[in-house]
């Protein structure tokens, strides 16, 4: 175990003890919502993020050790194992190190220098690369024989040779990877056969591009790759190649003769036939990987904003999901977003019955007592806003714009159907509108992160690592809050530590078939839920009204006792103790301290005891666009407008200003000083005022500043 620690610390720079202990909880199955909850005093007060790097290195070191294996053994096999080599393995700290180490003996195809060695030019190669004399030409022609016809033929052959010992070179390779590093540039030129179709003018900015390869931003990388797979843009890497090749003749070159001569043409021929294809997509590799990691660090700040945006609560909720032909569906729902009603009005053109769509708004809001109304923002949306503030309602009625972002996926997916058997896609729809007010985390969950929309280039980068990371970031999301077991979709639940979507589904038919749980102690019930899965779980499951306090709170019931002890020394019970403030404070914490439990546990405890069961979000605001502002002709230089944060990029963020076009704040224009991080100045779904800048009427293009 010693060695994965010193690689993790290595990279990670973690205290090596707090690595130690991290990674033996992650052998005994534990998530890291729980080690960094619950295990403080064993990580050494890790938060998630330290813990998820631990995690990463750990995966990398066994993938390490893994190909370590399965190279020494392919020596073995080839009886060229030798126990410098194997050292030299085994000491490799990076893959690209260890399969340079492997190259000279890969079972490669039939190569060119392997053709020669069959023709017995190896001892020739050997006496060039010795440059201990001026008649290699003249020991070349007597190797003329069978398939070689001539001098010539041979010294392309012994050179062929050489080539393949200078591409196995690692301080050769080394050379190049720096001046990849360093000086590379990457460079974009238009296909001249696609230069007039429609799809090449969203790559029009890149027309005759060049930047530096290690310093493009992600999304400018992302794009080129992009437009290069569709067939618009060709990209080239360049380096300056006299300087590689001036450096590689230094290294291998100590004469001026015949042999000097055919080691100048090995170098040339190894760098452009073996080395520079190699590593150039070495490099090109690295740099995407790069825009990669960049662009799904994005992805996923932006959609834990998301999913932690401000819940309306348990409201009972009138849902309109906006259109002009299909006209607009409306759903009632319960506190709890259950579908109560479901209708469609049809206010807009062509039908224009806004009286009747009126009068019906009016009428369910009375008989379902709607406490808010929450409209989509896709089409009509303003239209539908306009109509709803016509309708004069007995109560105050809050009402919401919210985002449809991935409804459509929702609507359509299985997940809707088992919901919603007996409905079609337009009331699902419009039922997530509802809910995605009452609870957005609850809500968009059931929906495939990628589909949410809230990215940069997420179908460009690497799926299976987009994919990892997201999830992570949803299993955060909902531990941090928290789930009432008792409500919870399957969907919500199959989040939650040490649960996923089996335990979640067998929670959820326990639940329907027993009825609520009334205390955590039932879940242990469940069938397949055994003590590990709810050592892991039970902290983030909440029971709403338990006869336990504790129940409906963060403090894990292995500290009930604890908790027990405390209120009885101050002869109070746990229920007087929540919420006592200044009882609280009184505690001597350090009575409380033991080997398993540390002043960091006891002061997670003393602060949920007064707030528990805190929901960390906002909570909902209603929010008005300017309602002058119907197109994006509507716009002038100028203006101030409300906006809604609807995307953040590394490059800027988008703006919604209630039209069809989103409006850009380029980094340039969130700040008058250095923009680090976009995050650092909007979040998603903020409520901000923008300056218009300019607008592109024809390209559809709003360029926007952030008004302090």
């Amino acid at each position: 175990m010693s060695s994965i620690v010193s690689y993790i610390v290595s990279n990670s720079q973690l205290p090596r003890l707090s690595v130690k202990n991290t990674i033996a909880l992650l052998k005994e199955d534990c998530t890291i919502p729980f080690i960094s909850r619950y295990r403080k005093e064993l990580t050494g007060n890790l938060d998630e993020v330290q813990i998820g790097d631990i995690v990463k290195f750990k995966e990398q070191y066994e993938v390490l050790e893994k190909r370590k294996k399965a190279i020494l053994k392919a020596l073995v096999e080839q009886n060229v194992w030798t126990s410098e080599l194997e050292q030299k393995i085994r000491d490799a700290k990076d893959l690209r190190l260890l399969e340079d180490l492997y190259l000279p003996f890969k079972k490669n195809r039939q190569t060119k220098a392997e053709r020669a060695r069959q023709n017995g030019l190896e001892p020739l190669a050997k006496m060039i690369m010795a440059q201990n004399t001026d008649a290699i030409e003249s020991i070349a022609s007597k190797y003329v024989k069978g398939d070689l016809n001539s001098t010539e033929e041979v010294l392309e052959g012994a050179r062929h040779i050489i080539a393949e010992w200078i591409n196995e070179r690692t301080d050769l390779r080394n050379n190049i990877r720096y001046q990849l590093e360093r000086f590379a540039t990457i460079s974009a030129e238009i296909v001249k056969a696609k230069e007039t179709e429609e799809g090449a003018q969203k790559y029009k900015d890149y027309f005759g591009w060049s930047e530096s390869l290690n310093r493009i931003p992600s999304h400018r990388l992302l794009a080129l790759l992009r437009g290069e797979s569709e067939g618009f843009i060709k990209t080239k890497i360049t380096i300056d190649v006299d300087k590689s090749l001036d450096k590689m003749e230094s290294r291998l070159i100590r004469s001026q003769g015949e042999c000097a001569i055919q080691i100048r043409l090995a170098i040339k021929d190894a760098y452009k036939r073996l080395l520079w294809p190699a590593l150039r997509n070495e490099a090109l590799q690295q740099a995407k990987e790069k825009a990669d990691d960049s662009a799904i660090a994005v992805f996923a700040k932006n959609l834990k904003q998301l999913l932690l945006g401000a819940p309306l609560g348990e409201k009972r909720v009138l849902a309109i999901d906006p259109g002009f032909r299909t006209g607009c569906k409306v759903v009632c729902l319960d506190a709890q977003g259950g579908l109560m009603y479901n209708e469609t009005i049809y206010p807009h053109p062509p039908k224009n019955d806004s009286i009747a769509a009126i009068k019906k708004i009016s009428s369910l809001t009375d008989a379902y007592k709607i406490e808010a109304i929450a409209i989509g923002n896709g089409t009509a949306s303003r239209e539908t806003e306009a109509l709803i503030k016509k309708v004069r309602f007995k109560n105050e009625i809050q009402v919401f714009v919210v985002s449809e972002a991935g409804a459509s996926i929702y609507s359509a997916s299985k997940i809707a159907r088992e919901e919603f058997p007996n409905y079609d896609v337009t009331v699902r729809g419009a039922v997530s509108i509802g809910r995605r007010l009452q609870d957005p985390l609850a809500e968009l969950v059931k929906i495939e992160p990628k589909s949410i929309g809230v990215g940069q280039y997420q179908h460009d980068v690497d799926q299976t690592k987009l994919q990892k990371a997201l999830d992570s970031v949803v299993e955060h999301c909902v531990n941090a809050v928290g789930v009432n077991v008792n409500t919870a979709s399957k969907s919500l639940l199959a989040y939650v530590s040490g649960i996923g979507s089996k335990l979640a589904e067998n929670l959820v038919n326990y639940r329907s078939v027993k009825g609520p749980f009334s205390s955590r102690e039932d879940i242990k019930k469940v069938p397949r839920i055994g003590d590990k899965a709810f050592e892991q779980s039970a902290a983030f499951l909440r029971i709403k009204g338990a006869d336990n306090p504790l129940d409906d709170s963060a403090v894990h019931p292995e500290r009930y006792n604890l908790v027990n002890k405390m209120a009885e020394d101050l002869g109070q019970s746990v229920l007087s103790l929540i919420g006592n403030n200044p009882l609280l404070k009184t505690i001597d914490l350090k009575k409380y301290c033991s080997e398993a439990v540390g002043l960091p546990t006891l002061q997670d405890i003393i602060a949920e005891l007064e707030k528990p069961g805190l929901d960390i979000r906002e909570r909902a605001k209603v929010f008005t666009f300017d309602q002058t502002i119907k197109t994006i002709t509507d716009l002038r230089e100028g203006q101030l407008l409300p906006g809604i944060v609807n995307n953040i990029t590394n490059f800027g963020c988008f703006v919604d200003i209630g039209i069809k076009e989103s409006g850009l704040i380029h980094v340039s224009n969130l700040s008058d000083g250095f923009v680090r991080d976009v995050n650092d100045h909007v979040h998603l779904h903020e409520q901000i005022i923008v300056r218009v800048l300019d607008v592109d009427v024809s390209r559809k293009r709003i360029q926007l500043q952030l008004k302090k």
